[in-house]
């Protein structure tokens, strides 16, 4: 069974009559380095073409993991969209022995399926992805932004590992969200009450709402923070390079000096288009009204941030 299921993972999550099933892609033993998992997806679906779908239901998941021996997660890193997660993943991803997963759409499919769906197929969706080889050494995983409601689901299925807590000056997220927005940035693309919304969002002005999320965003943070000694703040002021360091040696992750080289030399780069010179003004204009409550947490953060050795 193990070697039939090699170079199999479930990617996509769909219903016929209301029973979920699991939708299966081949990845033919692709490497996973692209930014963003579903640009992955598009690739071996490219490359792989075939005249038939492999479906399974979701109970069939457990039963299939216990035959694949996996690597367990380092961290997973949580973030407040355009905060350097993106750029982060790829440095990690410059060593070949971490795997880096980036918001891999099933997993966000699993979490958003309430009931229908138990959380814990998350799991073993996870160690499918990550199937362990003689040079795989670690895992890591990119959150969705709005994963962080997920904290309670997330913390039960791994008690011990560190969870990354990217963040950054919300009048920066929101300069960036304008630029091009995430889907959590436009009201009603993801349902309200994820984020704590009780009313109609999709009426409410662009910047007011994007201020919100970000207000939610940030108080989560704090909220775990609070409470969780393995999750960990870093701040996108502190350049990609320091963010990197501090990931590896909050998951006792090596880097030599050649992957550092590596490292200095992407992160020059735009995350998204690695073949592209990243450069960004920075702003000084007053934070604006619909940020300030944002700011304020986030304000909050830096002192917790500040308080800790790691």
């Amino acid at each position: 069974m193990a070697a039939a299921l090699e170079n199999w993972i479930p990617f996509k999550l769909s219903f016929n009559e209301g029973i979920p099933h699991c939708e299966w892609l081949y990845t033919d033993g692709k490497e996973f380095t692209e930014p963003f998992f579903d640009e992955t997806i598009s690739i071996c679906r490219q490359t792989n073409r075939r005249s038939y779908r492999s479906v399974s239901g979701m109970d069939i998941l457990p039963a299939w993991r216990q035959e694949v021996e996996d690597v367990a997660p380092s961290a997973f890193i949580f973030h407040v969209s355009r905060c350097g997660s993106t750029l982060a993943s790829q440095l990690l991803a410059e060593d070949r022995s971490n795997i880096v997963l980036s918001e891999v759409p099933f997993f966000d499919a699993v979490l958003r399926a309430g009931n229908t769906v138990p959380y814990e197929y998350l799991k073993d969706a996870i160690a499918l992805h990550a199937p362990a080889k003689d040079y795989r050494k670690r895992l890591f995983i990119k959150t969705d932004s709005w994963h962080i409601f997920f904290y309670n689901q997330l913390r039960a299925l791994y008690p011990q590992t560190p969870f990354i807590l990217l963040y950054r000056r919300p009048d920066e997220v929101a300069r960036s969200q304008q630029k091009r927005r995430g889907m959590h940035a436009i009201p009603g693309l993801i349902e309200p009450t994820l984020f704590g919304f009780e009313n109609d969002v999709r009426q409410m002005n662009m910047e007011a709402y994007l201020g919100e999320v970000l207000d939610k965003y940030n108080q989560a943070f704090l909220q775990v923070l609070e409470k969780d000694p393995l999750a960990f703040p870093i701040n996108y002021k502190e350049g990609p390079v320091a963010m990197v360091e501090k990931i590896a040696r909050i998951t006792d992750t090596p880097i030599s000096d050649d992957q550092m080289d590596k490292i200095k030399s992407r992160a020059t780069f735009h995350a998204k288009y690695p073949d592209q010179v990243f450069a960004e003004d920075e702003i000084k204009d007053p934070v604006p009204d619909y940020c300030r409550a944002a700011f304020e947490k986030y304000e909050a953060l830096e002192k917790i941030r500040n308080s800790k050795k790691f």
